[in-house]
């Protein structure tokens, strides 16, 4: 990439070829992501599908406005 490149060369040589390994770590995520993607592209997943949220899932709060309540 960088051809006789001096100030290259000397950085690779004090810090490692940063670079090379961004590139090799970032492949190395692609794979794993691969391998943990791959359940949703099974047969009978639709892609773009949004699954429904079973009732009672998540947080909920009901707001209360102060002072007495009411009965």
């Amino acid at each position: 990439m960088f051809q006789d490149s001096p100030i290259y060369d000397r950085l690779v040589a004090e810090r490692g070829d940063v670079p090379d390994q961004v590139r090799r770590d970032a492949e190395r995520v692609n794979r794993e992501l691969e391998v943990v993607m791959r359940p949703l592209r099974a047969p009978g997943h639709l892609p773009g599908a949004e699954r429904q949220p079973s009732p009672g899932a998540g947080w909920q709060r009901t707001a209360l406005l102060p002072g007495p309540r009411p009965r």
